[in-house]
């Protein structure tokens, strides 16, 4: 009998995966499911940028195995973007490293640093695949609270005060994923500085920077931030991208050595006519951004009313392509109260639960739905 690896044991298949079949189910048996529960932008990329695309699949070379490293090219308008958008200086020729995706770097980032029975600071609530894939390389998920009432960030007196010899890695998201929480540079120094004194790579993701946040920030522009940090970027969200599967990360040299390592053990290159197109993205004016705020911001206003029709409440101040909403104090189980909607309102909205424990007394709403749809949405609690 073939048996599947003992790993496997520890993960269960992601949730959207799974669920995504079940509304799919729904769907096909003729059920109107309006799906607010995943980020997957709806919107297509730039014209410029499939302009691009289009010419650059008949240059020569277009077809063939690529730099596992990706064009320099793309490599120097990553660092351009980064100096426009954040004042972050970084050597194109080093300090880059393209992926197929930034979740393919939480993979690779994991295989690079982390041994079995390494430790991993994992956020509570936080990104799912966070958890998964430290499961898969048998290092072991020690999750840090967040809570409403710190602003869902860490509060590093509490985790100081536990035994870390054995954590290598901590995950941090901001804007965080699911909540739309923001951190202060202050606060990136707080972190940096706890990665230092505790040995811990420090990694934050942040694929959310340019959505509906007048403030974009990056933990590499602080002073030192490179000693201990990496930083995951991706082009999905702030530029329509999300299927191209393109995204990058960004420190220093040697940590990049080590993930290329992995990396390119594991792919032959991103296509060649997909840079060509990012660099495009990466290039855009900052009419890009505004006029794709001003649609997600006519969109939040909607999903605002629906969240109040369902009597909870939530952080106008939150960016991000999400609405994370707090539960009325008597829902007492999140998936119950969505599987309700699902089956009485046709309208999938994603349980805080699955981003962890402290995400129960939560439900999390998707921009990435046209303002029509989410009249409609609207119209069913009438």
């Amino acid at each position: 009998m073939i048996r599947t690896a003992k790993r496997l044991e520890s993960v269960q298949e992601y949730y959207f995966s799974k669920k995504l079949r079940e509304v799919r189910g729904l769907m096909a048996k003729g059920r109107p499911i309006i799906n607010m529960g995943i980020g997957s932008p709806d919107l297509a990329p730039s014209e410029a940028v499939i302009q691009t695309v289009q010419k650059a699949i008949l240059d020569d070379g277009a077809h063939q195995y690529q730099s596992y490293q990706g064009l320099p090219e793309f490599r120097n308008a990553i660092a351009a973007f980064y100096k426009r958008k954040f004042g972050v200086t970084v050597d194109a020729g080093n300090e880059i490293l393209p992926l197929m995706g930034s979740k393919e770097g939480i993979m690779h980032i994991s295989m690079a640093f982390l041994n079995k029975g390494d430790e991993v600071l994992v956020p509570n609530p936080g990104y799912p695949t966070y958890t998964s894939v430290t499961n898969l390389v048998e290092a072991v998920p020690v999750y840090y609270d967040l809570t409403e009432g710190n602003g869902w960030f860490p509060d590093l007196d509490i985790l100081e005060a536990q035994d870390l010899s054995k954590v290598k890695l901590m995950w941090v998201s901001y804007p965080h994923m699911p909540t739309g929480a923001t951190a202060t540079k202050e606060q990136f120094s707080k972190l940096i500085a706890f990665a230092k004194r505790n040995d811990i790579l420090l990694v934050n993701d942040n694929p959310y920077s340019f959505v509906l946040n007048d403030n974009p920030q990056s933990m590499l522009s602080i002073d030192g931030a490179k000693e201990v940090c990496l930083e995951l970027n991706s082009l999905s969200k702030t530029f329509n991208m999300a299927g191209w599967r393109v995204g990058f990360v960004l420190g220093n040299a040697e940590f990049l050595e080590a993930v290329l390592k992995v990396k390119s053990n594991m792919d032959s290159g991103m296509f060649y006519g997909i840079q060509k197109g990012a660099i495009t993205a990466l290039e855009s004016t900052d009419a890009w951004y505004s006029d794709l705020n001003e649609l997600y911001r006519e969109r939040r206003q909607l999903i605002f009313q629906l969240v109040k029709k369902l009597g909870c409440s939530y952080d106008e101040d939150a960016v991000g392509m999400f609405v994370w909403a707090k539960l009325p104090m008597s829902i007492t189980s999140a998936e119950a109260f969505i599987d309700n909607i699902l089956y009485d309102r046709d309208i999938f909205i994603t349980p805080g639960t699955i981003f962890g424990s402290n995400g129960e007394g939560y439900i999390r709403f998707s921009l990435c739905v046209s303002k029509e749809k989410i009249q409609e949405a609207i119209s069913r609690f009438e």
